[in-house]
C-alpha cells in the first residue's frame, strides 16, 4: 500500500509499501495546470511520459464535477 499524507494508505498497483504518493484529484482547480506543468518538466528531461500526459490533462479538463480549491 502506498502512503498519502492526506488519504493515508492507498492501494495502487506497482507502488511499494510505505512509498509516499501525492494525489491530485479532478475536483481540485489546481490539478489540471499542475499536471500540465509536470508534462513540461517531463518533456524538458526527455521522459517518455511527456508524449502521453496530454491525454491525462484532457481527462482532468473533461471532468464535469464541481471544482474547488484544495483543502
Amino acid at each position: 500500500m502506498a502512503l498519502s499524507g492526506k488519504y493515508g494508505k492507498v492501494n495502487i498497483p506497482n507502488v511499494g509499501d510505505e512509498e509516499p504518493v501525492f494525489i491530485l484529484r479532478a475536483q481540485d482547480k489546481l490539478a489540471e495546470p499542475a499536471v500540465e506543468v509536470y508534462g513540461i518538466l517531463a518533456a524538458s528531461h526527455e521522459a517518455a511520459l511527456a508524449e502521453t500526459i496530454g491525454a491525462e490533462v484532457e481527462r482532468f479538463r473533461g471532468w464535469t464535477g464541481v471544482k474547488k480549491l484544495p483543502d
